[in-house]
């Protein structure tokens, strides 16, 4: 087309799809969906050219700002509540399995195996607070499933990931247990703090733009699977936490919230948190790549 117009760009592009190069009947779908609502949001706000260079500009220092550590473009479609939706999308809850939400920007691959019941702490702070997690892993008919493979992570009394503090360990809070022959699991860690994702970078411009905060409540994440089983990426949140309500990536689920308790004399920790998970029953998955 020689003389597109506001009113033809659209279609012009939409009928490019697939004229020079092969493209599968999904890609087809995906492309032809965000270039109508793409334009339409132009169209919408009147975008003008100084906005778009804007955008283009923003985008750039997103690339710039990932590296090993830190995944900008992850921050930024938590901050828009895009992962959590597309988690949501993709694994919609049926019957009484256990609610997955986001994986986050700060996971790491293959931390330490560790016994049932063992430690994730390898450095000790001073207004910490030790916390016993248990409970138990069950499939939808309530029957244990043994050998999960649980993958925790948290971050620090500091409010930092190990991977974002040069002063703490490698793999420091992070570790994966197996539940055993009765599908019980049990970990020693420490209370998890509310914290602020990094905001130093674009995402920290994103939040100002939309006048919103960067906080996210405490919580323990974890990823459970297991072959026959599908993978289950979900957080158990601190009930007594701030934050719940405004959450900055909007990842709380009332099913994932969970009361720490005073631990009894049994125990050599401060705190005890019981959560239990029910799995879905379904074909195995690839391992999750690091994000």
């Amino acid at each position: 087309m020689r003389n597109v117009t506001r009113e033809t760009v659209t279609d012009a592009v939409v009928a490019s799809l697939g004229q020079h190069g092969e493209i599968s009947d999904r890609q087809r779908e995906i492309m032809t969906a965000l270039v109508r609502h793409l334009h339409d949001f132009c169209r919408d706000v009147t975008l003008t050219h100084g906005e778009f260079i804007e955008a283009c500009q923003f985008l750039a220092r997103a690339g710039a700002a990932c590296d090993d550590k830190r995944q900008e473009f992850i921050l930024l479609g938590d901050i828009l509540g895009v992962e959590v939706l597309a988690d949501m999308l993709t694994h919609p809850v049926e019957g009484s399995e256990s609610e997955s939400t986001v994986l986050g920007p700060f996971y790491r691959e293959n931390p330490p195996v560790l016994p049932k019941g063992a430690s994730t702490v390898q450095k000790h702070f001073d207004n910490e607070e030790t916390v016993y997690f248990e409970g138990h892993v069950r499939d939808a008919h309530g029957n244990p499933v043994t050998g999960v493979t649980i993958d925790v992570w948290e971050d620090a009394p500091n409010g930092l990931y190990e991977n974002h503090d040069p002063d703490q360990p490698d793999y420091n809070l992070r570790g994966r247990f197996e539940t055993d022959e009765n599908g019980h699991y049990a970990f020693r860690a420490v209370r998890p703090v509310a914290y602020p994702i990094p905001d130093n970078e674009t995402a920290g411009e994103l939040l100002r733009y939309m006048g919103h905060h960067p906080n996210r409540p405490g919580h323990m994440h974890f990823i459970l699977s297991k072959d026959g089983y599908r993978t289950l990426v979900s957080q158990v949140y601190d009930a007594d936490s701030d934050w719940l309500d405004s959450d900055s990536v909007f990842a709380v689920k009332e099913s994932l919230i969970a009361k720490f308790e005073k631990a009894g004399d049994d125990l050599d920790t401060d705190l005890r948190v019981s959560f239990d998970f029910v799995l879905k029953e379904g074909a195995a998955e690839a391992a999750l790549a690091a994000e």
